[in-house]
């Protein structure tokens, strides 16, 4: 049986790469930068780790689907743009579920936002039931980047009673002013992640959550008196307008998805459709970022049999559309797949029916 870290290659499909965490019958495999879901025992684990050498026993499965080129390469880190007051730390972190019409039956995904100019080196930690901390995150996030931390449900979150988050900030390649290393922990309220109007709309979200501020203006939350720790809390609860330079590869340019005059839901996954800059973001992240896009439109129209989805992924090397291809046959592959008419959308779209 495959476990993580296991180096695997696919036994219904062409492609494999090393398991970074199984779920249940559900095996996480980073392949070329992303991270591809697959059936447990449709892993097949090979020894010396060459995706080429098929074991003997095991004959070789012939695919349609053509293999993505090993030789994209990811484009250099390119300098961080600054956001004016931006050198002053601000951080949040926020709590999304994935259907607040479902809030007992979906995931929640915990993101941290990092409103700063500053690289932030950050470790997230919980606790569950008074025991010590377990840590669920460590990293690096980038200047005026959020990242995903973790994913809850009804099992895990019931358990959970505080959060710690620990962070050191720091810039690359030019002076700053240093910052002090912070360590804010705080109490964690299972209950509001089942009540719908414990979600409240954020400044850096399409969806309603549940944001909690860590940093307000260099100030940790832990040196703030509690009755302006909550006014802060409320105060990032609500909607504000956002100035255009200080827009984010974090907020999304606008609602890419739209309704054709014949009811079909057509989506742009062209990366400046989705973001407004992509600074300092590699390829990799780029097309996690799409594929991350392409799951939430679908899973947000699985109960819409029937529901026609154009997805537009240009042509260029197709490595975003056999990325697709790769979703459709392990996550989505009910459904039936076509490529998208091209007296409609050209060519580089492919066309998704809910079954």
């Amino acid at each position: 049986m495959a476990k993580v870290g296991d180096t695997v290659r696919f036994l219904n499909s062409v492609g494999g790469g090393k398991i970074v965490k199984i779920d249940g019958k559900i095996a996480y495999v980073d392949e070329d930068g992303f991270e591809t879901p697959v059936l447990l025992k449709d892993c097949v684990v090979i020894a010396n780790g060459q995706y080429n050498d098929i074991p003997p026993e095991m004959p070789a499965v012939s695919s349609k689907e053509p293999r993505p080129s090993k030789e994209v390469k990811l484009e250099e880190e390119l300098p961080i743009e600054e956001i004016p007051g931006g050198d002053k730390l601000n951080l949040l972190i926020a709590y999304e579920s994935r259907d607040l019409l479902n809030l007992s039956k979906v995931a929640i995904d915990t993101f941290l936002v990092n409103d700063s100019n500053y690289y932030l080196y950050i470790t997230y930690l919980v606790s569950e039931n008074g025991k010590d901390w377990e840590a669920r995150y460590a990293g690096l996030i980038e200047p005026n980047f959020q990242v995903l931390l973790d994913e809850l449900n009804n099992e895990n979150i019931s358990g959970m009673d505080r959060i710690s988050v620990q962070g050191i900030a720091f810039k690359k390649g030019k002076p700053f002013a240093v910052k002090q290393p912070f360590n804010v922990q705080t109490k964690f309220d299972g209950t509001k992640f089942f009540r719908r109007h414990c979600f409240k709309p954020n400044d850096y979200f399409d969806n309603d959550v549940i944001a909690i501020q860590l940093v307000k203006d260099d100030k940790p939350s832990s040196d703030i008196s509690e009755e302006n720790l909550k006014k802060l809390q409320e105060t990032a609860a609500q909607p504000k307008k956002v100035d255009k330079i200080r827009k984010r590869p974090i907020i999304k340019k606008k609602n890419t998805s739209k309704i054709s005059n014949d009811n079909i839901l057509v989506v742009d996954l062209h990366i400046n459709e989705l973001l407004d800059n992509t600074n300092g973001m590699s390829n990799s992240e780029i097309l996690n970022y799409q594929i991350d896009e392409f799951r939430n439109v679908m899973d947000k129209n699985l109960k819409n049999k029937g529901q026609k989805i154009v997805f537009i992924h240009g042509k260029g090397e197709g490595v975003l559309r056999n990325a697709l291809i790769k979703e459709l046959n392990h996550r989505y592959k009910n459904h039936d797949v076509q490529d998208a008419s091209f007296r409609e959308y050209g060519f580089g779209a492919t066309q998704v029916t809910i079954r």
